[in-house]
C-alpha cells in the first residue's frame, strides 16, 4: 500500500509506503488528507486510519527538484518504449552522438532504440549513417518525472497531482 505525501505548498513531493506515511503522521510531522476506508491501524493511545494521501505540516525545501536524473529506464519510458530509428519496439538505449566521440549520458543524447538498429550504427551518428531521428531527444517534464514513485500513480491522487502541473 502506498501513500501520496504533499508539502505544506501542496506539491507532491513522493509516494512513501504506508508505513513510513503513518511513522510521519504519528510524529505530528504530517496530516492526513485522504483515508482509505480499511481497518484502522491500533496504535499504543491512539487509533489511525490508514493513509491515502498525507501533507506536511512545514514546507520541505528540495533543491534541485527540477532535474530529473537520467535513467535506462527513463530514457525508455520518454520514449514509449519507441525505436528512434526504425518506431519498432525498443529495448536498448543508444547514443546520439557516441561515447567514443564525446558524447555524454544525458537526456538530449540519448534515445531508445531497438537492438537492430543499435547494433547496425554502432559507433557512427545518425547523419553519418543517413538515418533521422523519429523524436528530438529532451529533457522530460510533468509532475509524474518529478515526483518519486508515481509512474504507477493511483487513480485517487490525480487531483493532487494535477495541482502540480
Amino acid at each position: 500500500m502506498r501513500t501520496l505525501v504533499l508539502n505544506a505548498g501542496y506539491e507532491p513531493l513522493a509516494v512513501v509506503s504506508f508505513k513510513r506515511a503513518l511513522v510521519l503522521v504519528m510524529n505530528e510531522k504530517a496530516t492526513v488528507i485522504e483515508r482509505l476506508d480499511e481497518d484502522p491501524v491500533w496504535g499504543t493511545t491512539q487509533v489511525y486510519d490508514r493513509p491515502a494521501v498525507i501533507i506536511l505540516t512545514r514546507y520541505v525545501r528540495i533543491p534541485g527538484a527540477r532535474s530529473v536524473p537520467v535513467t535506462r529506464r527513463g530514457v525508455l519510458r520518454r520514449d514509449g518504449h519507441h525505436c528512434a530509428y526504425c518506431g519498432k519496439s525498443a529495448s536498448t538505449i543508444d547514443h546520439v552522438l557516441p561515447r567514443s566521440r564525446g558524447g555524454k549520458d544525458t537526456w538530449d543524447n540519448l534515445v531508445a532504440c531497438c537492438l537492430r538498429c543499435n547494433n547496425v550504427k554502432g559507433d557512427r551518428t545518425p547523419q553519418e549513417m543517413s538515418w533521422t531521428l523519429r523524436l528530438v531527444p529532451d529533457v522530460p517534464r510533468g509532475s509524474q518525472w518529478s515526483v518519486r514513485g508515481t509512474e504507477r500513480a493511483d487513480p485517487q491522487w490525480e487531483p493532487y497531482l494535477e495541482l502540480a502541473a
